[in-house]
């Protein structure tokens, strides 16, 4: 059993029911965020699932130069404040650099670590030093059994209330793949596991001047993955993915994420009664 922690109302890990982080990829504009924010939170209080809003101010690590990148910093902590304020939610959204760090932390409930920092050092013991929850995205280039050694670093300023979310390992070039075992033994270091569904049928560059995916195979992942026993899902949803601004390819419909759910509590709770 993993560590219960606390975010605002909500408690992840131990015997909590999963929770679930999901928003769009990156915040295109105030309305839609809001709207998308407003459908996911009806659907999870129905349904009685924990929910958790995310979106990214800016997207540093894209493809190509070309490709939009968010609001930024400034405009983009304001809409999520609002955010919190206006639906009365969590709100978590990712940083790139230390000096973002501080302003994030003063409205975020999550700092979100991406993939590609899962190592930097000063980043981690940053966010640490926050006393914020910190949620670490694994790298696709990391094995589970080395996430310990982010949670040392994250340790070592105090701070024990960590996540760690799995999305997908590097097989080969522009592709990712799920090795399910990683779930059970990154639970194995004692705090909340989160997967990723979304992100891990991404096709990284695959397009050559932007990444693909393979949004039809995320029902099947986020189903594995509760079966695995994760403590949450994490998923990107646009109403119109096609049209999306940003990953677009692997993010899936608003309208779909209510039945998906549905599913996903189902299957917790056969396991958990079973």
């Amino acid at each position: 059993m993993t560590k219960e922690i606390s975010i605002g109302n909500i408690k992840v890990g131990g015997e909590n029911i999963f929770i679930f982080i999901g928003g769009p990829c990156v915040i295109e504009n105030e309305e839609l965020t809001f709207y998308i924010c407003e459908e996911l939170k009806n659907i999870c209080e129905k349904l009685e699932i924990p929910f958790i809003f995310k979106a990214s101010y800016d997207k540093a690590n894209r493809t190509s130069i070309k490709s939009y990148r968010g609001p930024g910093l400034k405009k983009g902590i304001e809409i999520l404040k609002k955010i919190k304020e206006k639906y009365d939610v969590p709100v978590t959204t990712d940083v790139h650099c230390v000096t973002q760090i501080k302003e994030v932390s003063e409205v975020v409930d999550i700092i979100q670590i991406p993939a590609f920092l899962s190592r930097q050092t000063d980043l981690l013991i940053e966010a640490g030093k926050t006393n914020k929850v910190v949620n670490v995205k694994k790298g696709q280039f990391l094995s589970p059994y080395e996430v310990k050694n982010i949670i040392e670093k994250i340790e070592s300023t105090g701070n024990g209330k960590i996540m760690i979310t799995e999305r997908g390992t590097f097989f080969g070039y522009n592709n990712l793949v799920v090795d399910f075992k990683s779930l059970p033994i990154m639970r194995s270091f004692g705090y909340p596991v989160i997967f990723d569904a979304t992100h891990s049928v991404q096709q990284p560059g695959g397009l050559g001047n932007a990444s693909g995916g393979n949004r039809e195979f995320v029902p099947y992942l986020a189903k594995s993955a509760i079966a695995c026993g994760c403590d949450g899902i994490f998923m990107e949803v646009h109403p119109e993915p096609d049209k999306a601004l940003s990953d677009g390819k692997n993010m899936i419909p608003l309208s779909c994420v209510k039945s998906l759910l549905e599913t996903l509590k189902r299957i917790y709770f056969a396991l958990k009664n079973g």
